[in-house]
């Protein structure tokens, strides 16, 4: 492997080591020449898959494209970039696991949502908003009504907040 530094076209492996369950394969590199150390990632290469996008065009499946979005909505957000690397490893799988030449971009949205609900619920706010393109402001409420009522009922209570008024409040939390 050619050193990034200097550009030497032979580099020694001082470490190897599996990530992500296997998924990954991480080495430590030294070149020969310069003495700098570098890490390098390898991964299986994804066979020519296409996503079919919601108006129907076609483009090839980009690894890179769901880890920028995941990280674009969790810019400022108690999320690892392991964590960030994790759930794009694991969307990556299920699409894999599918087995098909084609996917649709809905079922890589959808699987990354999934996942982005239970790391962060800010960010997968952040995501759904450009995912689901809501209309209005309306439709964004709704998707935090969802988040707030499925909190509360995970967190074995009911999300809707009684007011000073003795009214019901289900945005109390926000």
């Amino acid at each position: 492997m050619r050193c990034p530094i200097c550009h030497f076209p032979e580099t020694d492996v001082i470490d190897t080591r599996k990530l992500y369950e296997g998924e990954v394969i991480r080495r430590r590199r030294k070149c020969r020449a310069c003495g700098r150390r570098f890490t390098t990632y390898e991964r299986i290469e994804s066979v020519s898959l296409m996503v079919v996008k919601k108006d129907g065009t076609r483009e090839p499946y980009d690894r890179e494209k769901i880890a920028r979005g995941v990280r674009t909505a969790c810019y400022r957000r108690p999320v690892s970039a392991d964590a960030i690397e994790q759930l794009v490893n694991e969307v990556e799988t299920a699409v894999m696991a599918t087995d098909q030449q084609e996917i649709s971009s809905q079922f890589i949205g959808d699987a990354v949502m999934r996942r982005l609900r239970d790391l962060d619920e800010v960010a997968y706010i952040r995501f759904a908003s450009v995912y689901r393109s809501f209309a209005d402001i309306g439709k964004l409420r709704e998707a935090v009504d969802e988040l707030l009522e499925r909190e509360g009922t995970r967190n074995g209570h009911s999300s809707a907040a009684t007011t000073d008024q003795g009214t019901t409040d289900n945005h109390s939390r926000m």
